[in-house]
């Protein structure tokens, strides 16, 4: 019986087939694959308003440390959840619940606000704190400037009206008195009575009319401070109306008397009403002068021509008194008071 021989007589194993030799295992193949996605697979558990709830767990794209027995395939629970009250506030950024405020620290000698070192005294708060006064008393005086204004003009103006209606209705009493009729002596007063004084009739003397200011007044005897405090005043040496010489009146530079002096232009027309007669005149001439200038109300004035005149005098600038605005004018004609009033008043 013939025996099988191998092809080589030194190798005893080509009887057996030849294994081919294998690569050795990934030890990585049990591991959990970690995905891209970023969201934690539990459910997230809706919880109303008001009430705790916990704050999901977010899965980021690196590697979550773990035991080594995930290794093996087994995933270790998830850690509990955090809860939380949404009724207290909490920080934007950590989420750690806000402290409450602390407004003041206490020291040796009292309480110290948690700001003093950011409110502590220094030159620039001293200088701040100056100009912060400093500007509200000009506010204050600014206002206090403003209302002394409106008073000039709103205020004074309604109570020289007043006091306008109360000289017109006593000139009206003086020009309706007949001096031939001798009233009833008035009886006198019991004892201890106190006597109610009458109106200042010898006061009043006329009236002044401007239709270009449309404008007039009761003018009153006298131009000191008192007599001119609420009516133009005449001047006591200068010509009565009508007169020749130079019918001279002063007037303060306020919005209810002579403010608007300045617009009257030449022949504009100055009227002058007494008991019995409308005196015409007409403006020839204006200027400004210093306050010594007291010849311009002399019975001739300079550059002016003798005769029957008229010169008004105020204050020059508005609201200043350091010259004298002056209006002179000349007659033109008169009327009797009888035939009514004059053209020029719509007569």
């Amino acid at each position: 019986m013939s025996r099988h021989r191998a092809s080589d007589s030194g190798d005893d194993t080509t009887i057996i087939p030849a294994v081919p030799p294998q690569p050795a295992p990934d030890a990585t193949v049990l591991l959990p694959k970690i995905g891209s996605d970023t969201t934690d697979p539990r459910p997230e558990t809706t919880v109303p308003l008001g009430t705790v709830k916990p704050i999901p767990a977010k899965v980021s794209g690196r590697a979550v440390a773990t035991d080594e027995t995930m290794i093996l395939g087994v995933i270790l629970p998830a850690p509990p959840p955090v809860f939380y009250d949404d009724s207290k506030p909490r920080d934007r950024w950590s989420g750690d619940p806000v402290p409450p405020p602390v407004k003041a620290i206490k020291r040796r000698d009292g309480y110290q606000s948690i700001h003093a070192e950011y409110t502590r005294a220094s030159i620039g708060n001293r200088i701040r704190t100056g100009l912060r006064g400093a500007g509200e008393v000009m506010i204050t005086f600014g206002l206090i400037v403003l209302l002394f204004a409106a008073y000039e003009v709103w205020g004074k103006t309604a109570i020289i009206e007043s006091h306008q209606s109360e000289y017109a209705h006593q000139l009206d009493e003086l020009w309706n008195t007949d001096p031939t009729v001798v009233g009833p002596t008035p009886s006198a007063a019991p004892s201890g009575a106190p006597v109610k004084a009458g109106p200042n009739l010898a006061n009043v003397i006329a009236r002044l009319y401007i239709p270009r200011m449309g404008k007039n007044w009761v003018v009153v005897q006298g131009v000191t401070p008192a007599d001119i405090r609420y009516a133009p005043g005449h001047y006591p040496k200068s010509a009565m109306p009508g007169q020749d010489g130079n019918f001279a009146v002063a007037g303060h530079r306020i919005r209810a008397i002579f403010w608007d002096l300045d617009l009257l232009k030449p022949d504009d027309k100055i009227i002058v009403e007494t008991k019995s007669t409308w005196y015409i005149y007409k403006v020839v001439m204006s200027r400004a002068v210093l306050p010594t200038q007291v010849e311009v109300v002399q019975p001739v004035p300079p550059g002016m021509n003798p005769g029957k005149l008229i010169t008004l005098t105020t204050c020059n600038p508005k609201f200043d008194n350091y010259q004298r605005l002056i209006v002179h004018g000349e007659y033109v004609y008169q009327l009797p008071r009888s035939a009514g009033r004059p053209i020029e008043l719509g007569g």
